[in-house]
């Protein structure tokens, strides 16, 4: 009988001790992993930014689905200024303007066309990639667009492209997640990472930035 009471007790402490790690580690578990699951959001994100500033660059506003943006950066051609040379302190002060370097073959400046993929995203980017969110290649990146009028009457276009903690995060202590998601709420931020915003003029910026 006291053997089996000390096999109890041991149990018992065994399995205290471990709850005692798990409630330690399981929280920093959680914040590295989704740090480092925020990490390649944001880069895809940025991606998307640059794509949509070089598609408004070209059409006037930005790509309002994925495909649309896929198309454009696969198919269209932009110009691309290949540099070479810089107008020195002595040559701006003396007020020689870049073009006239130009023409007096001082400076270098050449235009080439090139797929709007390989200058906005560079060589080799997988443009089929750019829609979903890494580590969950079968989710995709929500996308929306609007115009937004300034508080100095100006009509700007806009567009915002994100992805929640759910779809990212959901496989994760489920607690914690309630936790993140709560805290977030009570600050009234986007329950996610995003970039861009169609309900406010924010430059374009991501939310983690």
């Amino acid at each position: 009988m006291k053997l089996l009471l000390k096999i109890l007790l041991l149990a018992a402490i065994a399995t205290l001790l471990y709850m005692c790690v798990q409630s330690i580690l399981t929280p920093i578990n959680f914040e590295k992993e989704q740090k480092e699951r925020e990490k390649a959001i944001s880069e895809r994100l940025i991606a998307i930014r640059n794509a949509q500033i070089g598609f408004r660059t070209q059409n006037g506003v930005y790509a309002g689905s994925f495909d649309e943006l896929k198309n454009f950066l696969n198919d269209k051609k932009i110009p691309f200024i290949i540099k070479e040379g810089e107008l020195s302190d002595e040559q701006l002060k003396s007020g020689l303007t870049e073009k006239e370097a130009v023409t007096k073959g001082l400076i270098r400046r050449d235009t080439n066309w090139v797929l709007a993929k390989d200058t906005l995203l560079g060589l080799n980017y997988n443009v089929d990639l750019i829609s979903k969110v890494p580590g969950f290649e079968n989710e995709s990146f929500s996308l929306d667009t609007a115009t937004i009028t300034s508080p100095s009457g100006y009509t700007v276009p806009v567009f915002e492209a994100g992805v929640q903690f759910d779809v990212y995060l959901g496989d994760l202590d489920r607690q914690l997640l309630i936790n993140l998601k709560d805290k977030t709420t009570k600050l009234n931020r986007y329950l996610g990472l995003r970039v861009g915003s169609v309900s406010e003029i924010n430059n374009n910026a991501g939310n983690w930035e």
